[in-house]
């Protein structure tokens, strides 16, 4: 059993199973190595219990004519092993989680620090020079520590391939750190439900070479080079716009209408009236949610005032005339 359970840590080492994500992160093979450890010795104890159970029953079935014998009160030496093999498993396996938990609340002094705001339904990561982005990029071999805050309600930031989870909090700072050791895009998901739009509140990690982070940092710095389209579509995915509203042809509802093929065309509303979607529409629409509520949503609107600066709104409107054939 020794030998098997040597030669299944190994394969996990090398590659791990199939069910499970790939290894993305430093400390991935040691969580993936207790989580074995504690599954394949739980597979033991199993097959022991219910090969033992069934060799019992069959082995000491009431038989005709056969007189039952006299029960056994107790067998000290039974006794003390069933309770100190046991005590020893439960103090191994702590041992194995407890360091690991050690591990990764001990966070790196040398650590790029990288700002996470959660909010309904979406993810904003914002960089130590300032730069912001709906996707979380690392460079690989690089430490890195999130400092996370909800703007709403609770959430939860996880991302399989690194092992790690952490619930992201409304009023607090909560903190993860990992350091990425494979080049990739990794998925980031919201484990924790937050309302309609929880399923949608999707990014990735895209952790990149460490010359390739730099020169992403800092072309996004400059932004010089994007239209006011691109411009406007960057304010869309930042302001969490894309959690609650499509903008592909298909036309998809969420949990607010969608926004292709909108601008110049009659808008029908909750109070059965239709408006014309021009620029002002879009601007009022942005700035006060309620001031009218399109036919087949919920009033008042889910959405929030999301605060804007002048170039931003423009940026944005742009973008949203953009959505048509």
């Amino acid at each position: 059993m020794l030998h098997a359970l040597t030669s299944i840590f190994a394969q996990q080492g090398s590659g791990g199973y199939k069910w499970m994500p790939e290894r993305a992160s430093s400390y991935a093979s040691e969580v993936d190595w207790a989580f074995n450890f504690v599954y394949w010795l739980s597979v033991f104890f199993f097959a022991l219990i219910v090969i033992l159970t069934v060799v019992f029953a069959i082995k000491y079935r009431r038989r005709p004519g056969v007189e039952p014998d006299n029960s056994i009160t107790h067998n000290t030496k039974l006794e003390v092993f069933w309770s100190v093999v046991p005590l020893g498993l439960v103090v191994v396996i702590f041992w194995i989680g407890f360091s690991g938990f050690v591990d990764m609340r001990t966070f790196p002094k040398d650590a790029m620090v990288v700002k996470v705001h959660a909010k309904m339904w979406s993810w904003t990561f914002e960089y130590p020079n300032g730069v912001e982005s709906t996707v979380l990029h690392v460079p690989l071999g690089k430490k890195v520590k999130l400092r996370m805050d909800s703007e709403d309600v609770l959430h939860s930031f996880w991302v399989p391939a690194f092992r790690v989870k952490q619930d992201v909090v409304p009023g607090r700072y909560t903190y993860l750190w990992f350091e990425a050791i494979k080049t990739g895009t990794f998925p980031v998901l919201c484990t924790e439900y937050c309302g309609a739009g929880h399923s949608n509140m999707l990014t990735t990690v895209e952790v990149q070479e460490p010359a390739a982070f730099e020169a992403w940092l800092e072309e996004e710095g400059s932004g010089k080079n994007l239209s006011p389209v691109e411009r406007g579509k960057k304010v869309f995915n930042l302001k969490g716009c894309a959690g609650c509203h499509t903008t592909s042809k298909d036309k998809k509802k969420l949990v607010g209408p969608p926004l292709y093929g909108v601008f110049g065309h009659d808008v029908p509303l909750l109070n059965g009236k239709k408006v014309l979607a021009d620029e002002n529409y879009l601007r009022e629409s942005i700035l006060d949610p309620n001031a009218k509520i399109v036919k087949g949503f919920t009033s008042p609107s889910l959405m929030s005032v999301i605060p804007l600066k002048d170039k931003e709104l423009d940026a944005l409107i742009e973008y949203l005339k953009s959505l048509k054939d």
